[in-house]
């Protein structure tokens, strides 16, 4: 073994490991070094005596990236340079063998065919990578294959950036309470936890990893710098944990049948104007598997021109099919600012006026329903749009401002999907003819990735 050392916390955090407990869960801030310890743990289980275990994370691909090609070598090289020289990899089967005969095997959770063929065996170990993204139905199911007699103790590892405190992590580690039943734990002393934050790790990591944390917004800094649950009302229409479920952040989305540019218009002059709300604009695509994806967000605080242009702009680049905004704030001012600009580019754009018959929470609660059922995405990360979606709560927004962002994504999500908006009959006007709503015609992401974003005018823009 190399003369590699543990940092003063991982040697803590490893008592908790070789403690007595059968569940162990390491959380915190992001790159704090829970998943180096927790791979290094296994490998010493692995090394001593014959055995299997099973790496396990919701997504395949996002488990290749992050331990079988990142952690995993690192942990070998540094801990085990003899052995790792040895040791191969199957990327058939996708298992690691060390030179004893000790096999990882790798899997993800969202992958029927795959996940079967890893459960039909036994394990000495079960780590759950990332598990807030977890189910617990599936994180029961797993548990069901620790059960290998190598004469090693069954152990079971799990980390994970917190989630809100209704997430099954928090009720089971935390405060002990089987998160189906709701009842206390018979063995509490069974599922231990341990806090590992970046400051922790400090000698690994740069400087500017730590100012890029410090500037996040509230929420996400709590996550991710100080590694605490949020402490999130039940009646939150979307958490963090909801949000990570079905985002896409290592592929493409599929190609488009139906691309919409919303926009929550506001009185805002321009980013000085700091008194104003910010204008929401956020593009959302029906693929054609029928599911919603949240591609971009261009919100910000835009003067008229300055957001007419990056509508237009986005229409044309993505090949959007209409511009659509509420009337009851403006929507005929949004109307005109984008008849101007589109004329002056001598385009035309579809634009269509949408009317809030019902109230903010009225109209997302049912698009948070779309997201927890699994039909909406997120096509990569919108720290702003995110942090004012977990703040709508059944009894109203609890944020600081107006949700600019999270009511356009709302209209945007209720354009795709029709039969959201409740209207009422008594007060329903026939709704305007739609033009170029392009049904038939799907629209390929690789194509609209490789278009210059130079058309927008907006260097900012959140893109996947």
């Amino acid at each position: 073994m190399s003369q590699f050392t543990l940092t003063d916390r991982q040697k803590q955090a490893q008592d908790v490991l070789k403690s007595d407990a059968t569940h162990v869960l390491l959380y915190g801030g992001s790159r704090s070094g829970k998943t180096f310890l927790l791979v290094r743990s296994l490998l010493v289980r692995a090394i001593a005596k014959k055995s299997r275990h099973a790496i396990l994370r919701y997504r395949f691909n996002h488990l290749k990236a992050s331990i079988i090609y990142d952690t995993l070598p690192k942990v070998m090289e540094l801990c085990w340079p003899d052995v790792a020289k040895l040791a191969t990899l199957d990327k058939s089967d996708w298992f690691y063998k060390l030179p004893n005969g000790s096999e990882l095997w790798f899997g993800g959770l969202d992958e029927k065919e795959r996940t079967e063929k890893i459960l039909g065996q036994e394990y000495s170990t079960v780590y759950l990578n990332e598990c807030s993204q977890i189910p617990f139905a599936s994180r029961n199911v797993a548990m069901t294959r620790l059960a290998q007699n190598s004469g090693l103790r069954l152990k079971a590892y799990y980390d994970c950036n917190p989630p809100g405190r209704s997430h099954w992590t928090y009720k089971l580690f935390v405060e002990h309470i089987d998160p189906d039943r709701k009842t206390a734990l018979a063995r509490p002393e069974d599922a231990a936890w341990f806090l590992m934050n970046p400051k922790d790790n400090r000698e690994n990591l740069p400087a500017a990893y730590f100012q890029m944390l410090e500037s996040l917004p509230e929420r996400q800094r709590k996550r991710f710098l100080l590694g605490e649950f949020a402490s999130e009302t039940e009646s939150a229409l979307w958490t963090p944990e909801l949000l990570d479920h079905g985002r896409i952040v290592d592929k493409n989305p599929p190609d488009m049948q139906r691309i919409i540019i919303a926009v929550d218009p506001s009185g805002c002059s321009g980013p000085e104007d700091e008194r104003s709300d910010e204008v929401g604009i956020v593009v959302v695509g029906l693929g054609k598997d029928q599911r919603a994806y949240i591609m971009e967000d261009l919100s910000g605080r835009h003067g008229p021109n300055e957001w007419g242009e990056i509508v237009v702009g986005a229409f044309e680049r993505l090949s959007a099919d209409a511009v659509i905004a509420e009337t009851n704030f403006g929507g005929a001012m949004v109307g005109a600012i984008i008849k101007a600009v589109a004329g002056n580019k001598d385009r035309s754009v579809p634009f269509r006026e949408v009317t809030a018959s019902r109230g903010k929470v009225a109209r997302a609660e049912p698009v948070s329903n779309l997201f927890q059922q699994g039909k909406v995405s997120l096509v990569g990360h919108f720290g702003e749009l995110e942090d004012q979606l977990c703040g709508m709560t059944t009894a109203g927004y609890i944020g600081d401002r107006s949700p600019d962002r999270a009511d356009a994504m709302v209209w945007g999500i209720t354009e795709l999907f029709p039969s959201l908006a409740r209207r009422d009959p008594a007060n329903s006007d026939p709704l305007p003819a739609r033009a170029n709503v392009g049904y038939s015609q799907i629209k390929p992401w690789a194509g609209q990735q490789r278009q210059s974003r130079a058309v927008t005018g907006h260097a900012n823009a959140k893109r996947f």
